[in-house]
């Protein structure tokens, strides 16, 4: 499974059945692995990361179109984790550079079903169960979090999932980033301008299916007074009863907007040229939604 060269073939020449060799430093071994379904089809695009037995990752990337990655690396005895989309997690420990494991070592992943979605009907956003945060950049090399505290939403949730359609409001005033006086600036003229624009909508338009449990809930968020279009790349965690009974749907949805696109353009420059808060916001929102009758 893991040796000092491995040859490749060069793929669309002329030269197809001549082979490249792959030099590794004389303390390097490699590590050859392909990730298949139980159909032995290739998985695309899987998650992988090499950990060493005290847990510090070694080396960590996506699989090829083929299902195969390969990593040099030091002998010895590591962690593989493997992840893919729709189909169950793989853990296992392997060694690196036993002559008895030479060749492409294949990992199996059992697919797994996605969870069931929410039965048609109109939901409302639980806040004491939700939050919507954000982040952002703080003088080019640290980060500031907040959340909004005030908000509510709906979903309506159509036969086709597809047609579904979300609308969630929030109160601009209720930023909280933990520190008054940076709060009283944000909800100021200078960024929200809350006394001019006192909330934050978002509207849906469509839901678009990605794979397993990964949606795109596409829409138009209205900040600052201005409209963009904006997609929530969005995990579907299921859905249970909740202490009373009442049906319960959970989610995880986060975007990357740049401020600037919503005019809030206000700026001051550090003595080194460095913007005092960036122009990107990440924007995460973990969301339960309660069903009306």
């Amino acid at each position: 499974m893991f040796g000092r060269r491995r040859g490749m073939e060069s793929a669309g020449s002329v030269d197809s059945q001549r082979t490249a060799t792959l030099t590794l430093p004389p303390t390097a071994r490699l590590l050859s692995c392909r990730v298949l379904d139980t159909v032995h089809q290739p998985i695309r695009q899987a998650r992988f990361e090499v950990t060493d037995p005290i847990g510090r990752r070694v080396v960590s990337g996506e699989t090829d179109p083929y299902g195969g990655f390969t990593a040099a690396m030091p002998e010895g005895e590591y962690r593989l984790a493997v992840t893919a989309e729709g189909y169950a997690p793989f853990h296992g420990a392997m060694l690196v550079g036993d002559p008895a494991q030479l060749g492409t070592a294949e990992i199996i992943l059992d697919a797994v079903e996605p969870p069931r979605l929410p039965k048609p009907g109109h939901w409302e956003l639980d806040p004491s169960h939700s939050s919507i945060g954000f982040a952002a950049r703080h003088i080019g090399f640290a980060r500031i979090n907040g959340r909004f505290n005030t908000f509510a939403g709906a979903v309506r949730i159509a036969d086709r999932m597809e047609e579904s359609s979300m609308h969630v409001i929030i109160d601009a005033t209720s930023i909280d980033t933990g520190l008054r006086l940076r709060d009283d600036h944000l909800r100021s003229a200078d960024f929200l301008d809350a006394a001019r624009h006192p909330t934050v909508e978002f509207y849906s338009e469509r839901f678009i299916h990605r794979s397993g449990s990964r949606w795109a809930v596409a829409g138009a968020l209205t900040l600052h007074g201005v409209s963009r279009s904006v997609t929530l790349d969005t995990q579907y965690l299921g859905n249970g009863t909740g202490l009373e009974g009442e049906p319960r749907a959970a989610c995880r949805a986060t975007a990357e907007l740049n401020r600037e696109d919503f005019t809030l353009n206000w700026q001051s420059m550090l003595a080194a040229g460095v913007a005092a808060i960036g122009a990107g916001v990440e924007v995460a929102l973990d969301v339960q939604i309660v069903h009306k009758a």
